[in-house]
């Protein structure tokens, strides 16, 4: 097909990041430390207002840094969302810890408080809760952090997806104990792959660089008291992170107008329904999804279909994906409990897996993508 590729989330560079990557160059700092690192912490830090910041290679990373952080280990519970990509539950598994997943609610499809009530009944003492801002939609966070707080377990946020989203004034990613974004190419702003872990006590953060980089003992010698990862992020890419983050506010605007677009392009077919966004928040809108009411049919009586739409737009070169398949039904967690909003009500979470699709969200997309972006799902519906 000679017609460009219009894709899902792709990253969107702007100049300033090859200044500080030739700056980086010129000085020699071609290394996993260095100036653009500890800018890149302290920009982070105040842009998200968290109060400290460790740079590291991957979301994934910080995650798996919380945990060792909060000390998870062995047999140990932590409750995380079923609605997430799985490099969320990965890290519990590492630490040779149990996942129990929690059910999403529909009205940000995060993780469903009342699922939550129902696992600490069930697991009274869990080591941690994880919370994921799914698409850049804030949690229920006063909720989840009321219970966190009754129960004494803490709460680490996986703002991977959410960065630049509020909720009610505050950044998510500063609400729970630890937090963690994610630089990956398709996120809101990139560092080609990297990530960062923040909290508001500067000990952690300390506590997660000292791991990051070989866990090295403060001695002439090369001594290690305990087990360390090789996850700093290097300086190359705090670089490209810093001038990426120059244009934060801008890409969010981008975001939540592609979002807004959609909306109103769909308006007048109720079958379509947009991903919730959270009204005490300001969600950045990462990506822009949507669902198909169930048992649509199009004109000639066929069933309307997620594969049926993704379809459609790959044959006009757009890229689309299906809505984080729940991590329950994943086969390598297959052994672990899904909790439920109320016991043995079908899935929310498979709900939305089963009839939803992530529409193309890249705000580099032009008028005419987002047209023939429209009228392609429009078509679906029989729509003009």
């Amino acid at each position: 097909m000679d017609r460009k590729r219009i894709y899902l989330s792709s990253p969107t560079m702007h100049g300033e990041e090859q200044e500080f990557i030739k700056e980086a160059f010129d000085t020699n700092w071609v290394a996993p430390l260095g100036p653009n690192v500890n800018a890149f912490e302290k920009e982070m830090a105040a842009y998200t207002g968290a109060g400290h910041a460790s740079a590291l290679s991957a979301g994934t990373a910080a995650i798996h840094l919380a945990l060792r952080i909060l000390g998870v280990g062995q047999g140990d519970y932590v409750f995380v969302p079923s609605l997430t990509f799985s490099a969320t539950c990965n890290p519990i598994v590492y630490e040779k810890a149990v996942p129990v997943f929690i059910d999403s609610e529909r009205d940000t499809w995060n993780m469903s408080p009342e699922a939550l009530r129902n696992a600490f009944e069930k697991y009274p003492s869990p080591k941690a809760v994880i919370a994921v801002h799914l698409y850049g939609t804030c949690a229920k966070l006063d909720e989840i952090m009321e219970i966190c707080a009754q129960h004494g377990v803490p709460l680490v946020e996986d703002a991977a997806e959410s960065l630049g989203s509020t909720y009610k004034g505050k950044h998510t990613g500063t609400f729970g104990k630890i937090g963690i974004y994610s630089f990956n190419g398709n996120k809101i702003i990139t560092t080609s792959g990297g990530g960062m872990l923040v909290s508001a006590e500067e000990e952690i953060t300390k506590k997660a660089t000292f791991l990051a980089t070989q866990a090295r003992d403060p001695a002439r010698f090369y001594q290690h008291s305990q087990i360390g990862y090789n996850y700093r992020m290097s300086n190359i890419t705090a670089g490209i992170g810093r001038g990426q983050l120059l244009h934060m506010e801008e890409h969010k605007a981008l975001k939540r107008k592609i979002y807004r677009q959609y909306q109103e392009a769909f308006g007048d077919i109720p079958e379509i329904v947009m991903n919730p966004l959270n009204p005490d928040g300001d969600d950045n809108c990462w990506l822009s999804c949507m669902t198909i009411a169930e048992g649509t049919l199009t004109p000639q009586g066929e069933k309307i279909t997620p594969d049926m739409i993704m379809d459609a737009l790959e044959k006009e070169n757009a890229e689309s994906r299906p809505i984080w398949k729940p991590l329950h039904l994943q086969p390598v967690f297959a052994q672990y409990e899904l909790i439920t909003a109320k016991a043995g009500s079908a899935s929310v979470a498979e709900d939305i897996f089963d009839r939803g699709l992530c529409l193309p969200s890249d705000i580099k997309n032009t008028p005419e993508d987002m047209e023939l972006i429209i009228k392609t799902v429009r078509g679906c519906f029989g729509r003009q």
